[in-house]
């Protein structure tokens, strides 16, 4: 079994159209999609397996007129069935590598202090969480 990670481009549309069981929260909309993947500051990856979508890292490179430019990592989705086999971090690593590519000084994302995979994922690459009430966020320097 070989899982692909791949950019999605603008015209990669139809690369959804086989989408595996939680990856998104919702149907993917494909006016919704088409304007993602046109918008220049945001990123998407997706993790395949035989033409089926298994996982998704979405992120957005914020551009500051007063900081360094940063790479929010937006959502990380991964079908039960193909978590906890280092797909999520695969996806993360090519969404870490294209943010350095855009200038992004730094990355970060964020959970609910409940999430017990999506923490145990980012505090395994984290320096350090930063603790909020109802949420956890952490800051990767790339």
């Amino acid at each position: 079994m070989t899982i692909e990670i791949r950019r999605l481009l603008p015209g990669d549309d139809a690369v959804l159209d086989h989408v595996a069981e939680e990856v998104f929260d919702d149907p993917v909309e494909p006016a919704r999609l088409k304007a993602y993947l046109a918008a220049p500051n945001h990123l998407m990856f997706v993790a395949l397996l035989d033409g089926m979508v298994v996982g998704q890292c979405a992120a957005v490179v914020h551009r500051h007129p007063d900081k360094p430019v940063e790479l929010y990592i937006d959502e990380v989705g991964v079908s039960p069935s193909f978590q906890r086999q280092g797909v999520a971090r695969r996806m993360l690593a090519a969404m870490f590598a294209l943010g350095r590519e855009f200038g992004c000084g730094e990355a970060w994302v964020g959970t609910e202090p409940d999430n017990i995979a999506a923490r145990a994922l980012y505090e395994n690459l984290a320096e350090s969480p930063d603790p909020a009430e109802g949420f956890v966020m952490y800051v990767y320097k790339l």
